[in-house]
């Protein structure tokens, strides 16, 4: 398995303001299912950053952006990257080179499919901390926070209501720490494994670098939700404060 450097055990500490100039490149090219949500998921993460004034996004959506962009020079300017609703084994030329670059210090955050993306490389896996096995149909589930005080799920009572697709994974990293997680199974057809409690929201430390995974995302009504707007806007905001 390749690797970045050893992780720790992730602080969920508020840490430093971001400052000014933060710029973020978001991911939103597939080689595989294509999500319908990807148009809202863009036009979500490029307002949030524009409301909030924590950042500025670019875009990168085709495979001739990837293979120019996520590499060490088109790395540069960034000091996050998101996948949203990547699939497949995207054409980076040189996987490692992005995985160092988060372990350097930066961020990383996924976003529901980021987890069916590189099934075939750990090493991404790793980093982001679980790999998704399957879902059922869609249909509302109940949630369980788990860490009340994060800030990314702080909006949100103990346990709440919500519908989209919900994954299951695999290759669960033990040292991620659990933002939200499904209460009890829900009645979709795809119920988890037996006595393993399927999480929907992490957060990790990639040796100086900071992930932030959400499962939540299938549907594009939730880029109307502000919950799920804050959601990610703090779990980018979190990332951004290891820069």
């Amino acid at each position: 398995m390749n690797g970045c450097g050893s992780d720790s055990s992730p602080s969920s500490s508020p840490g430093p303001s971001t400052p000014s100039g933060t710029r973020i490149l978001v991911v939103t090219h597939t080689e595989g299912f294509r999500h319908d949500s990807i148009p809202a998921a863009e036009a979500g993460i490029r307002d949030l950053g524009a409301e909030s004034g924590l950042y500025t996004s670019d875009f990168c959506r085709t495979a001739d952006d990837v293979r120019a962009m996520l590499t060490t020079d088109g790395l540069r300017p960034y000091n996050a990257v998101v996948f949203a609703n990547t699939t497949g084994s995207l054409p980076i030329p040189d996987l490692d080179v992005v995985l160092s670059w988060i372990a350097t210090g930066k961020g990383f955050v996924g976003i529901h499919s980021a987890s069916d993306t590189y099934h075939d490389r750990p090493s991404y896996l790793t980093m982001l901390g679980g790999e998704f096995v399957t879902h059922g149909a869609i249909v509302e589930a109940e949630i369980r926070v788990d860490e009340p005080t994060h800030p990314s799920v702080s909006q949100w009572a103990p346990t709440f209501r919500i519908a989209d697709e919900f994954y299951r994974f695999q290759s669960l990293d033990p040292n991620r720490r659990t933002l939200l997680s499904l209460a009890r199974d829900p009645d979709d057809g795809a119920p988890p494994p037996a006595g393993v409690t399927q999480p929907l929201a992490w957060f990790r430390n990639h040796s100086s670098g900071r992930v932030f995974y959400t499962a939540l995302g299938h549907r594009p009504e939730l880029w109307q939700d502000t919950r799920y707007r804050r959601h990610v806007l703090e779990g980018i905001r979190w990332t951004l404060q290891g820069s």
